[in-house]
């Protein structure tokens, strides 16, 4: 892996991941890997099938690979094939054999797990409020059996911030930056 520092933000819906990256990068001067399925989504006027959320794994893993080739110190990832994974397989009940694959051998120094802790926010895009609890066990079973290293991440506004940079501090991800927020001080 290159010396960008790799770092996907995943989980449930409405639990805060694309408000995290954003201030992760801010606090860090990290870039974004947007969230497409959000982009897309918002622009098509029909119900979503399989062949869309395919779509939008594809064009995630192409924004994914732009941004890594700019070769930023860290790279926060507001989402990660993951996510399109159990979106797939809860919503379809299957996930087709490529998007396994390559989510199993996606590589991340860490992966941050946001809670449900967070109030649900309504929102157009977003379908289960009432199975935030499963979905999250769903994401956490998947990231023991595939060996990542990773954080919950609790909390809201300002300390869930801190418990992520902290987390990233804890798994030796923060030491080889020189561009850490001033509100974060490395004990």
């Amino acid at each position: 892996m290159e010396n960008t520092i790799c770092i996907a933000i995943t989980g449930p819906e409405s639990t805060g991941k694309s408000a995290l990256s954003q201030q992760l990068a801010q606090s860090t001067q990290g870039l974004v890997v947007p969230e497409f399925a959000r982009t897309y989504l918002s622009t098509l006027n029909r119900k979503y099938t399989a062949a869309d959320v395919e779509y939008i794994a594809r064009r995630q893993l192409a924004l994914e690979r732009l941004l890594r080739s700019a070769k930023p110190d860290v790279l926060f990832c507001d989402t990660d094939l993951l996510v399109i994974r159990v979106w797939m397989e809860f919503v379809f009940g299957h996930c087709p054999r490529w998007i396994v694959k390559a989510s199993a051998g996606r590589q991340y120094h860490l992966s941050l797990l946001t809670d449900i802790d967070l109030p649900w926010e309504d929102d157009p895009l977003r379908e289960h409020p009432g199975q935030r609890k499963a979905l999250f066990e769903i994401y956490q079973h998947h990231l023991i059996a595939l060996g990542r290293n990773f954080k919950v991440i609790r909390g809201s506004g300002q300390n869930r911030l801190q418990n992520a940079l902290q987390a990233m501090h804890d798994a030796g991800r923060l030491s080889s930056l020189n561009t850490i927020s001033p509100t974060f001080a490395v004990s």
